[in-house]
């Protein structure tokens, strides 16, 4: 079964930090483009930052830029996100999901469901 299980997230403070962490099953993800992907109250799906299969470049949006970063644990076929400086406007569902091929985030066929990261006082 391919299946993508999220979790990390909860309540956090302006400026505090956290990791999402999404463990893979049913595939590699080294082999796979992974991102992460977000929705904020009452807003559309953003991409957040992803990673190649491969040699595993990283890339994120400019909203996120200089504070989150993906990785990846092949020994444990585990995705993160580390989110530092964490600001209000962070506050979304954020979903981890598996692209078709190793050099492409588009077509996203696989879904995590979803971690709640709320920032706030």
């Amino acid at each position: 079964e391919v299946q993508l299980v999220v979790s990390g997230g909860g309540l956090v403070q302006p400026g505090g930090s956290l990791r999402l962490s999404c463990a893979a099953s049913g595939f590699t993800c080294s082999n796979y483009a992974m991102s992460w992907v977000r929705q904020a109250p009452g807003k559309g799906l953003e991409w957040v930052s992803g990673i190649k299969g491969g040699g595993g470049s990283t890339n994120s949006a400019d909203s996120v830029k200089g504070r989150f970063t993906s990785s990846r644990d092949n020994a444990k076929n585990t995705l993160y996100l580390q989110m530092n400086n964490l600001k209000p406007e962070d506050t979304a569902v954020y979903y981890c999901a598996k692209s078709l091929t190793d050099w492409k985030y588009g077509f996203l066929e696989v879904w995590g469901q979803g971690t709640l990261v709320t920032v706030s006082s």
